[in-house]
C-alpha cells in the first residue's frame, strides 16, 4: 500500500511511580503530513485489548506505535480482472478504472507493464489499474472490441472513457489518466 494512504496509531501506558497505579492506555492518532486527498471516510480503526495488555509489559511504561492501511481504495498494484470478476471490479467502481489488455506472448505488453505498475503505485488511492489476460478472458477483448495489445482502457463509474493503443510514453498514459481524476 502507498504510504500516503497509511497513518500511525502510537499507545502509551503510564504508571505512578508512587502508587503503582496503571493509567488507561492513550492511542494517538498521527496523520501523514500531507493529508491532501486523504478520505478519512475510508478509515477505519479498531483496537483490542489483547494489544494493550502486550503493551503493560515494560514495567507497566510502554509506547508502541502501528501503522494501519485502511484505505479501502488504495491498491497500489495491478490486478487481474477476469471474465467473471469485471462487473464487480471494473463496471462497478465509481472511481476511474484503468484496464490494461494484454497476452504473455506479446513483447510491447511486457515493456509497458513497469509503466502500468508505476501508475498504480502513484495513483493508488485514486484509480484501479486492472490487467486482463486476453488469451484467458477473450469475453471481455470482444465487448471491447480489442484488436491490438497492449491497449489500456480508463473507465469512470462503469463507463469506458478513452483507449490508448500501443506501447506508447508514460506521460501519454498520464495526461489521459489526469483527465478522468476528480478535481
Amino acid at each position: 500500500m502507498a504510504m500516503k494512504n497509511c497513518f500511525q496509531v502510537s499507545t502509551t501506558v503510564c504508571t505512578s511511580a508512587r502508587a503503582g497505579v496503571v493509567f488507561a492506555p492513550v492511542e494517538k492518532l498521527h496523520l501523514p503530513t500531507s493529508c491532501k486527498g486523504l478520505n478519512l471516510s475510508n478509515l477505519s480503526l479498531s483496537s483490542s485489548s489483547s494489544f494493550f495488555a502486550h503493551s503493560l509489559t515494560l514495567r507497566g511504561r510502554s509506547q508502541k506505535s502501528r501503522i494501519f492501511c485502511k484505505a479501502r481504495e488504495a491498491l497500489d498494484e495491478v490486478q487481474v480482472v477476469t471474465d467473471s470478476s469485471w462487473d464487480n471490479l471494473v463496471i462497478a467502481r465509481e472511481t476511474p478504472v484503468l484496464v490494461e489488455f494484454w497476452a504473455p506472448w506479446c513483447g510491447p505488453c511486457r515493456m509497458i507493464a513497469p509503466v502500468i505498475d508505476e501508475l498504480a503505485k502513484e495513483y493508488a488511492g485514486k484509480i484501479a489499474c486492472f490487467k486482463v489476460n486476453t488469451d484467458e478472458s477473450p469475453n471481455i477483448a470482444n465487448r471491447y472490441g480489442i484488436r491490438s495489445i497492449p491497449t489500456v482502457l480508463f473507465f469512470k463509474k462503469g463507463e469506458k472513457k478513452e483507449s490508448v493503443i500501443g506501447a506508447v510514453p508514460k506521460t501519454t498514459l498520464t495526461s489521459t489518466l489526469e483527465k478522468y481524476l476528480d478535481a
